[in-house]
């Protein structure tokens, strides 16, 4: 137990509250395990729950209107941090499915999976790189196996997808965090069909997908697939079977269609009494005369029983009737819809709060979306947090994103820890002061020292927030924290924390010292990360180039929007030889800022640019990711992108993200571009828009 976790164990207990089931891990740890996996850099449980910073999640827009009160979420930001935060959520009674059962049904993991190769799907689309390898990757993902065990509801489940290079480790600390016992299944799924020749071993064509549950009552309903001949892989046509299988059991007789009949020697019949009685009603039973056989007993019996095959079996833990990884939305690693769909109906209900920390292309969130389930997406790239909008926007109703048009409900587009500080400043002051709260970890509780109000508390001291609303052009230097301290004395203990936008402090210290006091400046929009969580801030990485789409990734702390400057030409030409005619888009300049500052990986003055995305016929709204093209792809070309004329709306969006995840947003006219009113009529219209 930590010293905070002590300190508020005690404040619960003098204040008589009641303690959260969380509490019982904590006062009760379980018993040394009979195995686990010992590493470098492992960290205790207690430790990771605890020192994880929770940031604030501020909503950037709201897709589609009514609803029932809960709008679906889709986080840009690190996991684990937005995690912590949603974990905080269910604490206070806010993350519930539909039946208000606290925390999550159903999350569906698909994380990479740390093996230092780069992964092709063909040859001219690059999968993914991991990049992240050994222990760094497996502490990586068991700390986050750890917040996810805490967000589930009791009754809830976790698909796990990995491959074959960690899956062993995985599943050892799998055990670890959920337990042994809470091992449900090892599914078998295809990964991808390729004809490989030349190889001097056998071809990977799967992946698995483990199975745990929080506890043992855990939803499960059983799905049902169409029968699959053994030898093709097609669907198999109903046929009659001998009723008989290899073995002795007692009782060995049955009563077959009014006939006591004992098995052939050294077999058993396939099916119980009552089972048999079922198919007799069902017309699935009957007596083969042309067969012969002797029973136990050594009599000739004339007529073996058989059984009509139905054409839908349970499904088993072999799910390779489905398909592996798939482009539709050309993002790399896609698992299909048909895929989700099995997991979700299989171990959740309608209503229910369906989560995916690695989102991706938004598989698991279109699924859940079709299945009538509420969810949660989580990703850390811009490309997935645009291809998931798409994604939602464009909605076909029927599983693999076929039929009618679905119009999903309302859901919320959030950023985890890179904020814009222009809206937040423009919050009135209890929402200010709750983000405020919330964005250094404080617990929100008011009381009073010397008369002098305070906000809340930090790690035991108290905080106080500076209403830089009440008083506009506030001050807060060494004579203000004098003044303070004559109010508050040594009562306040040995340190008291202050919050305040960073241009109202008047001095560059983290902190002051008076007498035996410490006051801390917490500055927004960034300030001491490191004193306070004993970690320096590190930022969101983006990726400038294709292969580095999935590479793991981890924030901490948080950071504030600093949107690029930028200077570009835009017009049409033709390439030299050619006779049609392109759009084109060249980046001259393009300067960014960050918190995080690293050697700049080429020269010039665009060594920021992580990817320029387009929307070709931008409605004025909402941007819908068109095309995207990646920073080394850029350079490459001249720091010039260029594209068809014929896709050029009547206005084009161009977003340019750099490698810490802020934009530079500019509309284009499309008359610049080679747009005419007369090619209007032949542009492409996307779902989700009017």
């Amino acid at each position: 137990m930590t010293p905070e976790q002590r300190e508020e164990l005690i404040r619960l207990l003098q204040q008589g509250e009641d303690l959260s089931p969380e509490w019982a891990r904590i006062l009760f740890p379980p018993e040394k395990r009979e195995y686990e996996l010992v590493y470098h850099g492992k960290e205790r449980e207690e430790d990771i729950l605890a020192n994880t910073l929770a940031v604030p999640l501020q909503p950037v827009r709201t897709f589609g209107k009514n609803g029932d009160g809960w709008h679906n979420m889709l986080i840009f930001g690190d996991n684990l941090q937005a995690m912590k935060s949603l974990l905080e959520l269910k604490k206070a009674g806010k993350l519930c499915n539909a039946d208000g059962t606290p925390g999550v049904r159903l999350v569906y993991i698909d994380p990479p999976f740390g093996t230092g190769d780069e992964y092709a799907i063909t040859d001219d689309l690059r999968a993914y790189s991991a990049k992240m390898q050994g222990s760094r990757f497996i502490e990586f993902l068991r700390k986050r196996l750890v917040l996810l065990r805490e967000l589930l509801s009791d009754d809830g489940s976790i698909y796990i997808r990995i491959d074959y290079h960690f899956g062993h480790f995985i599943k050892v600390i799998t055990d670890e965090v959920f337990g042994p016992q809470f091992f449900q299944n090892e599914i078998v799924i295809n990964r991808f069909k390729r004809q490989l020749r030349g190889l001097k071993g056998f071809n990977v064509a799967t992946d698995c997908l483990f199975l745990y549950s929080k506890g043992s009552d855990f939803v499960f309903a059983e799905q049902m697939r169409t029968r699959l001949c053994s030898f093709c892989g097609q669907e198999k046509e109903p046929d009659w079977h001998h009723m008989v299988s290899p073995g002795l059991r007692n009782p060995p007789e049955r009563t077959i269609l009014g006939r006591r009949l004992l098995p052939p020697r050294g077999q058993h019949w396939k099916y119980k009494q009552t089972r048999i009685e079922e198919m007799e009603k069902e017309g699935r039973i009957r007596i083969n005369q042309t067969v012969g056989y002797t029973d136990l007993n050594g009599k000739r019996i004339q007529g073996l029983p058989e059984f009509l095959q139905t054409q839908d079996t349970p499904v088993d833990s072999n799910w390779t009737d489905l398909r592996g990884y798939v482009l539709s939305s050309r993002y790399p690693t896609e698992n299909p819809e048909e895929l989700l769909e099995r997991a979700v109906r299989a171990s959740s209900l309608e209503g229910d709060l369906v989560l995916d920390a690695f989102a991706g292309s938004g598989t698991t969130c279109a699924v859940a979306e079709k299945l009538g389930r509420r969810w949660i997406g989580i990703d850390c790239g811009k490309l997935a947090i645009y291809t998931i909008q798409k994604r939602m926007l464009n909605l076909r109703r029927e599983i693999g994103n076929k039929g009618p048009v679905l119009q999903p409900k309302p859901f919320t587009l959030y950023n985890a820890g890179l904020y814009d500080f222009s809206q937040l400043k423009a919050l009135p002051w209890e929402s200010w002061r709750f983000f405020a709260l919330q964005l250094f970890q404080c617990r929100d509780e008011p009381h009073k020292i010397g008369g002098i109000p305070l906000d809340g508390y930090l790690k035991g001291s108290s905080v106080l927030v500076f209403n830089h609303q009440k008083q506009p052009g506030i001050r807060i230097d060494e004579a203000t924290i004098r003044s303070l301290h004559e109010a508050l004395g040594s009562r306040v203990g040995r340190r008291l924390f202050m919050i305040a936008p960073a241009l109202t402090f008047d001095f560059q210290q983290d902190y002051l010292d008076l007498d035996d006091v410490r006051y801390y400046a917490l500055r927004i929009p960034y300030s001491i990360i490191h004193e306070l969580h004993q970690r320096e801030f590190t930022a969101l990485k983006q990726p400038a180039d294709e292969m580095a789409v999935n590479d793991t990734v981890e924030a901490v702390g948080f950071d504030f929007i600093r949107t690029p400057e930028l200077d570009y030409d835009c017009g049409v030409a033709r390439r030299k030889g050619e006779l049609l005619a392109e759009a084109f888009l060249r980046i001259k300049t393009f300067k960014s800022e960050a918190v995080v500052r690293e050697p700049p990986r080429r020269k010039g003055n665009r060594e920021t640019l992580s990817m320029l995305m387009l929307d070709f016929d931008y409605d004025g709204e909402v941007f819908v990711q068109d095309a995207v093209f990646f920073a080394d792809g850029i350079e490459k070309a001249g720091w010039e992108v260029r594209f068809p004329v014929e896709s050029v709306g009547r206005q084009v969006m161009a977003v340019f993200i750099d490698i810490y995840g802020n934009e530079a947003r500019e509309v284009i006219p499309g008359a610049k571009l080679g747009h005419v009113a007369a090619a209007a009529s032949k542009t492409k219209k996307k779902g989700g828009r009017k």
